[in-house]
């Protein structure tokens, strides 16, 4: 069943084109939207995993000089941003994409133009930011652009600050519409508390992004203000407050952490389960865990200001905060290793990454901890333990438990497998690359080696270089993994073996549906009854509680009778695309203080919007809905 014929054609109608690149540019479904985000982001994590090679390369012997100082400054903080900005994140919005509407037993999501809307933006915002390598020189102030440093003219920050906020209307429109698509559209009978936790996850996340994302635009607005326009919001010597920024900055920042790392909790919390062959253990526990890390998550961001004039009382109460926030950490991990505990464990590949995530998130963890104690935290500050900590979060957190996600759902997107033994090779390389890389870092910094340097301090001592040597030999080792990951992926997409519909005896609704899913996800919407409703289906409990299969065809659809007469999928558009372009005229506009860039970037803007809510319906949308049949599932998956 596919969505229905086109009326009109061209610019003054809906396009026509089901396959192509045509279709790509102007598709609206949830499917390839979040595949075209996956290799973007694959584009982006290339360039950044370049970017860190620069670094450790500089960085692997003392007194080094194979970079400038201005181009080593250039290439960190374009490493920052890059991977937070262009790769973690958008990595979670590929899974948020494919998984939301299928987990949730939906055809799509809210609002599928805005959907491609959000991954135009961040395309264009990730290249709007590259490109200034080629126009002066790329921001040099490093990711969390402290001003006044990031307000001098010669500093580049001026496309740090307009190039954020565009991406960073991307996500803000992606949140919106992931909020609403669990809030209204879960099929019937899937209350909250049936909803798989990685649903959970993504409802926190985006309600953290929908919050935490103006602070940072306020923010990066008056950065440019200052860097372009000449005003003083933080020079002090004119009356502005350089820890104001700092204050914006966290209050964003200290969140966009746990927005990083929440999808992949709720990614190892669907792989677990299966892996374990039990049900997750402490479903509730993990889920209100997980929201109170959403909440607690807010009041924590001074502990990157200990060094700052902020007041001992503060400090106490950021200390204590940040102590506190460990808790529901800690009751997710429990959950975790308790899950396992007396399962039948599968060591597949994503169960592997589940529990290097785990691991490796444990131990950036307690780093942390240790950085609410405010005089460890004075003598850690702007060392290399610092980068040590947060890459054991972001990387040995967050990217092991989404690289996980992307064995385990491989199947659903494509109806194959990747290699089992070229992925546990890219496990065991990861793991020993990433904890040669980024171990040895706690040591260099407890030795006194600064971050933030383009070159080792001769100084510091062999065992500090020693140190470094090991780190730049671990990026190495990463380098030759992600190769294997790579050739695992292209090699799968074009010749693995046919994976079936169910190839991990899964528990959740995106299993029902068969592998690769279908244009419509669901022929009927499911009525959902139990939390983990596709297992249900599959399996009963024996008078000793012991799961027993149930006979095939015994366990269909609630009404399988009901035969849908018509199914509405979302129809392509060109305005999404169209519109998105106007972001370029507008960001360079901010960059040169060319207000006539500006205005130009606004109009296309304004007459994208306007294209997008004049164009015309395709045939069969202006349906009366009284001609067509009600059924079972029709709220939920009807639109």
């Amino acid at each position: 069943m596919s969505s229905s014929t086109v009326e009109k054609s061209g610019f003054s109608g809906r396009p026509k084109g089901e396959s192509g690149i045509g279709a790509w540019l102007t598709t609206t479904d949830h499917k390839k939207i979040g595949i075209m985000y996956f290799f973007t982001v694959l584009v982006f994590f290339a360039l950044g995993g370049a970017e860190s090679g620069l670094i450790r390369a500089q960085l692997a012997q003392a007194e080094q000089n194979l970079l400038t100082e201005e181009i080593y400054n250039q290439v960190f903080t374009m490493h920052g941003i890059t991977m937070v900005f262009l790769v973690v994140m958008p990595l979670s919005a590929a899974f948020f994409n494919y998984l939301i509407p299928l987990m949730i037993g939906a055809r799509d999501v809210a609002f599928p133009r805005l959907n491609a809307f959000s991954y135009w933006v961040y395309l264009f915002g990730g290249i709007f930011l590259y490109s200034s390598f080629l126009l002066g020189g790329a921001p040099n102030g490093s990711w969390v652009g402290y001003a006044p440093l990031s307000t001098d003219a010669v500093s580049n920050m001026a496309f740090y600050a307009a190039g954020l906020n565009i991406v960073g209307v991307s996500s803000l429109a992606a949140a919106i519409n992931f909020i609403v698509t669990i809030l209204n559209m879960r099929a019937p009978g899937m209350t909250f508390m049936r909803m798989p936790v990685f649903i959970w996850m993504s409802l926190v996340t985006n309600f953290l992004l929908l919050f935490a994302l103006p602070i940072i635009a306020v923010a990066l607005f008056m950065l440019n203000a200052d860097a372009v326009f000449g005003a003083q919001f933080f020079e002090p010597g004119t009356g502005g407050d350089p820890v104001l920024y700092q204050h914006l900055f966290w209050l964003f920042g200290h969140p966009e952490v746990y927005i990083m790392i929440l999808p992949a909790m709720g990614i190892v919390s669907e792989i677990l389960p299966v892996g374990a062959r039990k049900p997750l253990f402490g479903y509730a526990a993990v889920v209100f865990a997980g929201a109170a890390i959403g909440f607690i998550g807010f009041g924590v961001w001074a502990h990157h200001m200990f060094t700052s004039a902020i007041g001992p009382v503060a400090r106490s109460a950021f200390a204590l905060s940040t102590m506190f926030i460990a808790v529901p950490t800690g009751i997710k991990i429990f959950n975790w290793v308790f899950t396992m505990w007396g399962g039948k464990l599968r060591f597949t590949t994503p169960m592997l990454f589940s529990i290097g995530f785990i691991s490796m998130f444990t131990i950036g963890g307690l780093s942390g901890v240790t950085h609410a104690i405010v005089p460890h935290n004075a003598q850690q500050h702007d060392t290399y333990y610092v980068v040590a900590h947060f890459h054991y979060v972001l990387f040995g957190g967050a990217l092991f438990g989404l690289i996980g996600g992307v064995y385990y759902w491989f199947p659903k997107v494509t109806g194959k497998l990747m290699s089992e033994k070229l992925g546990k090779v890219h496990f065991w390389t990861w793991l020993l690359g990433f904890n040669l890389t980024f171990g040895p870092m706690h040591m260099s910094g407890l030795l006194g080696q600064p971050r933030r340097t383009a070159v080792l301090p001769g100084e510091l001592g062999g065992t500090v270089e020693i140190y470094n040597l090991l780190s730049s030999l671990g990026v190495v080792v990463l380098t030759v993994s992600a190769l294997v990951f790579l050739f695992n992926l292209i090699a799968s997409i074009k010749g693995g073996v046919p994976s079936g519909n169910d190839p991990w005896d899964a528990r959740t609704l995106e299993w029902l549906t068969p592998s690769p899913t279908p244009y419509e996800n669901f022929p009927i919407i499911p009525t959902v009854t139990h939390r983990d409703e596709f297992w249900h289906r599959k399996y009963a409990e024996d008078d000793a509680g012991k799961a027993i299969p149930v006979p095939a065809g015994a366990a269909e659809d609630h009404d399988a009778d009901a035969e849908p007469e018509h199914i509405h999928m979302p129809d392509p558009s060109y305005w999404p695309l169209v519109q998105t372009l106007g972001f370029f005229p507008f960001g360079y506009g901010l960059v040169y203080g060319n207000f006539w860039l500006i205005g130009i970037g606004l109009a296309w803007l304004v007459i994208g919007l306007y294209g997008w809510i004049i164009e015309p319906l395709a045939e069969g949308d202006d349906d009366d809905p009284v001609d067509e049949p009600a059924r079972p599932g029709a709220r939920a998956g009807a639109h």
